[in-house]
This record gives C-alpha cells, structure tokens and sequence, in this order.
C-alpha cells in the first residue's frame, strides 16, 4: 500500500486495517511454519505496511 492511499484513510480506518494486518501477518508465520511459503518476502512488505501505516496514524494523532 501506497504512503498517499494511507493518507487519504481517516484515523480510525488506519486502526482498523492496522489490526487487519497484524492478524494477517500473524496468519502468515502460523501457515509458513506448517508449509514453507515459496515468497518469504512477503512478510516484510506486511510488515514494511504496517510501520508505514502507524508512522502516518502517529502523525495525524498529533497534528490535532
């Protein structure tokens, strides 16, 4: 996900797909550790989203 699509989304759609992700990415490690994932880097383009997401949600929390 793009930094100006995260923009565009207000502060609690941010929170909400914060948690989407971190469930998401939980799912993956569980799924990996049964069957190895051919594309491992996938883990840190969700994690790579999620600071990224945070990092912007920080940064409209303090501008109010």
């Amino acid at each position: 996900m793009k930094a100006q699509e995260v923009r565009e989304m207000s502060v609690a759609d941010l929170l909400d797909r914060i948690e989407v992700e971190k469930s998401n990415l939980q799912t993956m490690k569980m799924n990996h550790a049964i069957s190895p994932m051919e594309d491992t880097s996938k883990f840190a383009k969700t994690r790579a989203d999620i600071a990224r997401m945070m990092t912007i949600l920080a940064q409209k929390e303090n501008q109010n």
